[in-house]
């Protein structure tokens, strides 16, 4: 997956195994597994390390003990999964407490959680709140349907994403290709919009900077036409 990243024109790429109750998460395996692939990499490709992290008590009780172990490159920004059965309205203040111990959330794949997608006014609350959005190029790209692709492209309209990652796990199925959702960003948003999500905002999360790129959003989502089926 690290020579196919090379070959993509990858330059930085973050190691980010799932952190729930299934996968446990150890920085300190991670970060070993890590230093021994770097070496073979000859300086090719810059390798980091965090996790998905689900919000679940356990974790978040973990994270609060030592937030910097699961952000992207060990920094302040936080790759956080939402349950795609429940969401609890508590998740706000969760969220805010996160803010407060000095994180700075990034709501991974949203376009493919069914109750976010249902309900995107939570997901423009949120960024509101101060979080920021990541999604999948496969996404923008139709590889998990038309309905997660349309959702991607209206919320990145709409400046609600801030970032597009690859979400790869394999060379075959979900493999580390960026480039044709680069190139379907751009043509619909524009070469500043594509560069912001996938080079410059990326960029500051890894290096733990303030992204450069935050666009306003509206405080309200548009109403959808309402739709009448006769029989």
């Amino acid at each position: 997956m690290a020579e196919s990243a090379i070959s993509e024109g990858i330059t930085r790429l973050v190691a980010t195994p799932h952190s729930n109750s299934r996968f446990k998460f150890d920085l300190t395996k991670v970060r070993r597994l890590r230093e021994e692939l770097q070496s073979r990499l000859e300086g090719r490709l810059e390798l980091a390390t965090g996790c998905d992290f689900h919000l679940d008590p356990e974790n978040l009780a973990a994270v609060h003990k030592d937030p910097s172990a699961f952000c992207i490159n060990q920094r302040d920004y936080l790759l956080v999964e939402f349950n795609e059965f429940s969401i609890p309205r508590s998740m706000d203040q969760t969220l805010h407490r996160l803010h407060l111990a000095g994180l700075r959330p990034i709501i991974t794949h949203p376009e493919r959680n069914a109750i976010l997608r249902s309900h995107p006014e939570r997901l423009a609350g949120w960024v509101l709140q101060g979080c920021f959005v990541q999604v999948t190029g496969g996404a923008i790209t139709g590889g998990f349907g038309k309905g997660p692709r349309e959702d991607a492209l209206a919320w990145i309209g709409r400046g609600l994403v801030h970032i597009v990652a690859s979400d790869a796990h394999n060379l075959t199925s979900r493999p580390l290709v960026l480039r044709p959702a680069y190139a379907a960003v751009r043509d619909l948003f524009g070469e500043k919009t594509a560069e912001a999500l996938f080079l410059l905002n990326p960029l500051a999360a890894f290096e733990g900077r303030p992204l450069p790129c935050v666009p306003e959003v509206p405080a309200e989502e548009p109403r959808r036409k309402k739709r009448f089926f006769f029989f």
